[in-house]
């Protein structure tokens, strides 16, 4: 069966000042599955991220389930799809609890108290990225991941049907990028739909699909368990990496 479609992208082309990023982009991601977005540095992911989360102008139309994104209403918008972008600007000053609760914010009437709900989705975010025990402290005295897991938990309270990361990973330890995988699989159970941004090809292998791009283009989509996704991988990095299986898992290593 054909999942539906979360996010549908036609003819995007974009521009940062004057130089063209993307090139004709359209693609479609599926709907409560895990979708990566590889390639080589200014392949141009993180300005398609930005394009498919409402963040950046472009030519081209981009759909968020099954609505024209840019006629939806901004607090509709903000309750359906969660950001986590790359250094995230927050309050030092702020509380971890008080930045984990702005993720309530399209939840919330104007200038109204968190309710019981919003207090219960900002623990089980917290909780989820292993930031509960900070909840008190500055965001300002948090070392670099520790303040990416409280950002990750921001993104989680909202409980967005759509999640998209652009390199969630950055500042991250092993351990904790493996609590990262663990809080994407539950999402997945969950129906979410997650959409990333990565440079570490071996995590991305873990996804469900991968989009690999070049230059501004997609050059292939495709699950990551395929073979020509593998070969399109090793292609767009100039046969550098070769994908490998080991314990029912693909992984990159270089040539």
């Amino acid at each position: 069966m054909t999942p539906s479609i979360a996010i549908q992208a036609e003819n995007i082309r974009a521009s940062i000042g004057d130089t063209r990023i993307l090139h004709g982009i359209t693609l479609g991601l599926p709907q409560g599955r895990w979708t990566s977005i590889v390639g080589p540095n200014g392949a141009g992911k993180s300005t398609l991220l930005k394009v498919l989360a409402g963040l950046l102008a472009h030519t081209g139309s981009v759909t968020l389930l099954g609505q024209p994104l840019q006629r939806l209403p901004g607090r509709v918008r903000a309750r359906q799809l969660a950001w986590l972008g790359q250094n995230e600007a927050a309050g030092d000053d702020l509380t971890v609890w008080d930045v984990a609760m702005l993720g309530r914010l399209p939840h919330q009437a104007w200038l109204a108290a968190p309710s019981e709900a919003d207090r219960a989705a900002v623990e089980i975010a917290l909780k989820s990225t292993g930031a509960w025990d900070w909840r008190q402290r500055a965001l300002g005295q948090l070392s670099g991941g520790e303040r990416q897991r409280v950002l990750l938990a921001r993104a989680l309270a909202v409980q967005a049907q759509v999640l998209l990361m652009d390199e969630p990973l950055a500042n991250l330890d092993p351990p904790h990028q493996a609590d990262w995988l663990g809080v994407v699989r539950c999402l997945l159970e969950s129906g979410v739909t997650v959409v990333s941004v990565l440079h570490e090809i071996s995590m991305a292998l873990h996804s469900d699909e991968l989009v690999i791009m070049a230059a501004g283009r997609v050059t292939h989509q495709g699950p990551c368990a395929d073979p020509v996704t593998h070969r399109a991988l090793e292609d767009v990095f100039d046969q550098r990496i070769s994908i490998y299986p080991i314990a029912d898992q693909w992984i990159a290593l270089p040539n």
